[in-house]
């Protein structure tokens, strides 16, 4: 059966999820793919979505993009994003590792459905996996080489361009790009092993190919996804301890801090929710979780008369922090971010057991609350940090004050 976008609405939109489809097991639909404005695959999903909204292959229009039936369209296919990001290959990973419960689908390329199916990349693929190419039409994702014309590219240059092109395009280098799971440009070379179904493709498909829109109507589709996305509500959770007033190379760890969490509370819509907690000694909840563009003076405010003195009661504040996010009502992507420079000093709770409070779990365990914890200099426990994070299907970062403002601004590429 031919299955495609107004199938991915169907099962967004069914309250009974996967048991509509027989597998109750597999809970809601979960599904996936990267920002359109950091990642090509991201751009090539909601393109798509607007084309098979209007069901035409080629000639997408302004009109078309505006339509409100092509916005319901779209939104409805973005309800159901468990979360967004910057790297196609880390969606493989998480869905080829986690299985179902964490992610029914994500839009990727035929290539990383191949390397999974090859055993050597996951010898322990958590489920099948197959490559769906809608029967509304997608696209050939290319891997352009262009020799530039520009004053700084000499003879000598220009070459060297050359030649490394004929080697890339050379037989022996398009068949080692096959094994690969990539389709040559050389069509002599032909699709053959490892590009069959039993790699989880079909080398016939697709079938129907869409056409790229023009710049305007490109530009228009991004424009709208800023609306049709997914929300988010995230809680801002900072160690505001004693130590967090040291320098590093000549900075101030806590006004560093600051500017980060400046910024990006500024990457976030009016729509988006936002929250902001300190902790140190004691726990205090400066704002809870609410929408963000009412109080965003006053959320920068909050965040600019932050000081610093205590200890450190991060497993705790994790939890409590945690279990506030899940009792939310909104539908939007639940998410903490934590911010530590030191060890646990303060908490009732182990991290062993606060593992076992956030551990995302069962049908829905990618719904759960994602956390993203940030070892914030040479003193906190990044071994404790990357289990809390991992365990949730966050990530961990590293970050310095000469950093900060890079680190959150990857962790908004997740939404």
């Amino acid at each position: 059966k031919a299955i495609g976008w107004s199938d991915i609405v169907a099962l967004s939109t069914n309250p009974r999820g996967w048991a509509a489809y027989g597998h109750p097991e597999f809970g809601d639909f979960k599904f996936g793919h990267t920002r359109p404005d950091d990642s090509n695959s991201g751009l090539d999903s909601i393109i798509a979505e607007n084309y098979a909204a209007v069901g035409k292959l080629r000639e997408l229009s302004l009109a078309d993009v505006t339509n409100p039936t092509t916005q319901d369209f779209v939104a409805n296919v973005e309800s159901s994003i468990i979360h967004y990001g910057d790297s196609t290959g880390f969606f493989a990973n998480e869905m080829f590792t986690q299985g179902p419960n964490y992610l029914s689908a994500t839009v990727m390329y035929e290539s990383l459905v191949v390397q999974a199916n090859e055993g050597q990349l996951y010898p322990h693929l958590a489920y099948p996996v197959v490559a769906i190419y809608p029967k509304e039409g997608t696209f050939y994702s290319d891997h352009p080489y262009t020799i530039l014309q520009a004053s700084w590219v000499t003879p000598a240059k220009r070459a060297a361009a050359l030649a490394f092109r004929n080697f890339l395009l050379a037989p022996a280098q398009q068949k080692k790009a096959l094994q690969y799971g990539f389709r040559p440009a050389d069509l002599s070379v032909g699709v053959g092993s490892p590009i069959n179904s039993a790699h989880g493709v079909d080398p016939s498909e697709p079938k129907s190919l869409l056409q790229v829109p023009s710049a305007d109507v490109t530009q228009a589709i991004e424009t709208s996804w800023e609306q049709q996305r997914r929300k988010v509500d995230v809680m801002l959770v900072l160690d505001r301890s004693g130590s967090m007033n040291d320098l590093v190379g000549g900075l101030s760890k806590i006004e560093k801090a600051k500017q980060g969490l400046t910024e990006f509370v500024n990457l976030l819509g009016n729509s988006d929710g936002l929250g902001l907690t300190v902790f140190s000694t004691n726990t205090n909840v400066l704002t809870p979780v609410s929408a963000l563009g009412p109080k965003r003076q006053s959320v920068l405010s909050n965040i600019s008369g932050i000081d610093v003195s205590g200890s450190t009661r991060l497993f705790d504040t994790i939890a409590e922090q945690a279990n506030a996010l899940k009792t939310l009502p909104s539908k939007h992507i639940k998410v903490l971010i934590v911010l530590t420079d030191g060890m646990d000093t303060s908490s009732k709770l182990s991290v062993s057991q606060l593992l076992s409070q956030i551990t995302a779990s069962g049908a829905n365990a990618g719904e759960g609350v994602k956390i993203y914890t940030i070892a914030y200099g040479n003193d906190a426990d990044v071994s404790e940090l990357t289990k809390i994070a991992g365990a949730t299907g966050g990530q961990e970062y590293a970050g310095t004050p000469q950093n900060i403002n890079q680190v959150y601004l990857q962790i908004s590429r997740f939404f």
